[in-house]
């Protein structure tokens, strides 16, 4: 069965390659491209989690490149990495506050956690695709040391 979002990205991609829209196809038959090697390695199709995990990480490589862009002083080509990751976060569920993230951090502490790892164990699960690793790292370091 497929993934119903690797299905509207499919579908999308179709719509990008006939209103000739070299930016959304070039991104979206990449995306496509990472998920098919990793339906590959786990040997069958990805459900829309293992999806929404691809459509993350490619986000995250698009927003690092940026960053590397901008540091170079290349802000024509980090404008351009910038626009190709928001253009696969409408894939993504809808995000999380930083108060939710919060509570929900809370929540793992108050069930007996009370380390980083623990902590980020269960909560990383919790937030895939929907909030970055980096920020609820921060978020549990200060909610750990307050």
């Amino acid at each position: 069965m497929t993934s119903s979002l690797k299905g509207r990205l499919q579908a999308d991609l179709n719509d990008a390659r006939r209103s000739r829209d070299k930016t959304r196809t070039l991104v979206l038959s990449m995306t496509l491209s990472e998920i098919r090697n990793r339906e590959i390695d786990a040997g069958g199709e990805l459900d829309d989690d293992g999806v929404i995990q691809a459509v993350t990480k490619a986000i995250k490589q698009r927003r690092d490149a940026a960053e590397q862009m901008r540091a170079g002083g290349r802000e024509d080509l980090a404008t351009k990495e910038e626009g190709e990751a928001e253009l696969l976060a409408v894939y993504l569920p809808a995000g999380l506050s930083e108060d939710e993230v919060r509570a929900i951090i809370r929540e793992i502490v108050a069930g007996g956690a009370s380390a980083m790892g623990p902590v980020m164990g269960q909560l990383m699960p919790r937030l895939r695709g929907r909030f970055d690793g980096k920020e609820a790292n921060r978020l549990v370091r200060e909610e750990l040391a307050g």
